[in-house]
């Protein structure tokens, strides 16, 4: 049973670190606002730069070579990622990310693209997105050299840590089962996890997918969702990384589904798609309709679950940025709408919080739904004849 105070000291902790996360934003855009003055410092009798909130919203949702943790004054503590690249010409090239010194510097023949480069140069900003890595010759020009980037950036370390995460919660949970057995009441991490696994198994695998076939996808819905959770959680965390918010990475996750759906289907799903029970001359109409909807639902998974998970970074980035904006009107104005700013964050990080297990459950429960769809055409067809 759960008690008052434990349910009392657990809503202070959760917001606490919904109010580091804030602070963490705060810090990240004015770190990103001091960073764009002193870069841009105007000349004597020029305009005073104002704050670019576009520049400091993309770049703290987009991935990154490097991962910035906080800030202590003007004291940033940064942890470089590796940079793995192979060239066939060259080689393998395996160094650090901070060799790149943030994009002031080139290295064995590579640099990481910044914009002050890409200004300097004259370059294509569409050609040479910001973030991106290039092959440049000795007098630092860019060249058209073909290699493979296999680098460590961060939404790649993050999801490595989700996934030795999931490893070690469901690993821990499984081995309580097999100590205390199936007939003990659960403790610890397995009573905080046991009916999630229960309600995603009886609510979400068994009434989609027919018959003894969802205790064998059971596995693998647990975890998609999961994965997801935890990539969702860990994004909430101050200094994280937003990877349910890439669209490469949701595009993966729609991936594994659609091939597992793919796998799953029998001839009476295809049939039901390419001769559906219509009359002769609708099956023209309906048949790509159908066929068009096979693809189009995974594409459906990528999109919600990025578009879910972007959006709510950037509202609070943009709320964030409000002060910055009003402050460059007028500090008082700047620092009167602070605490507005504080209110609505913490707002925002609850609905996230609620945000991040919904679109779990979402990608989850569609994905066995579509397992479910493509198997279903001999269990309808046998309903229909009797």
């Amino acid at each position: 049973m759960i008690s008052f105070n434990w349910l009392k000291h657990r809503m202070v902790a959760l917001v606490m670190v919904i109010g580091l996360h804030g602070i963490s934003n705060f810090s990240f855009a004015e770190e990103a606002h001091a960073t764009n003055v002193e870069k841009s410092t105007p000349a004597e009798g020029e305009e005073k730069p104002k704050f670019d909130a576009k520049e400091v919203i993309l770049g703290h949702v987009k991935d990154a070579h490097d991962w910035h943790l906080f800030s202590v004054g003007e004291n940033h503590v940064t942890m470089p990622l590796p940079i793995i690249i192979y060239n066939p010409t060259r080689g393998l090239s395996v160094f650090s990310s901070s060799k790149f010194h943030h994009g002031h510097e080139a290295y064995d023949g590579y640099r990481l693209v910044d914009k002050h480069y890409v200004h300097e140069k004259g370059l294509d900003p569409a050609k040479y997105p910001t973030g991106t890595i290039i092959a440049v010759d000795g007098n630092d020009n860019p060249i058209e050299e073909k290699f493979y980037d296999f680098s460590m950036t961060k939404n790649i370390t993050s999801m490595i840590i989700a996934a030795i995460l999931l490893i070690l919660i469901m690993t821990s949970v499984a081995k309580a089962y097999k100590t205390r057995g199936a007939k003990k009441a659960p403790k610890g991490l397995q009573s905080l996890l046991e009916p999630v696994i229960l309600f995603i198994r009886d609510e979400v695998v068994r009434p989609n997918i027919p018959g003894k076939k969802a205790d064998k996808f059971t596995p693998f819905i647990l975890t998609i969702f999961f994965f997801i959770l935890i990539n969702n959680l860990l994004g909430l965390v101050p200094g994280s990384a937003n990877v349910t918010g890439n669209l490469a990475v949701t595009f993966a996750l729609a991936l594994i589904s659609f091939v597992v759906t793919m796998l799953s289907t029998n001839r009476h799903f295809w049939a039901h798609i390419l001769n559906p029970p219509v009359p002769f001359l609708m099956k023209f109409i309906l048949a790509p309709v159908e066929l068009i909807g096979v693809f189009t639902k995974p594409v459906s998974l990528m999109i919600r679950l990025f578009a879910n998970m972007m959006a709510g970074h950037i509202i609070i980035l943009s709320i964030i940025s409000l002060v910055f904006i009003f402050g460059a009107i007028s500090a008082v104005i700047g620092y009167l709408f602070l605490p507005v700013t504080i209110g609505f964050n913490i707002v925002m990080m609850m609905l996230e919080l609620l945000v991040a297990f919904i679109q779990a459950f979402i990608f989850a429960n569609l994905t066995a739904v579509f397992i479910g769809q493509s198997m279903e055409g001999a269990h309808h067809d046998e309903a229909h004849h009797h």
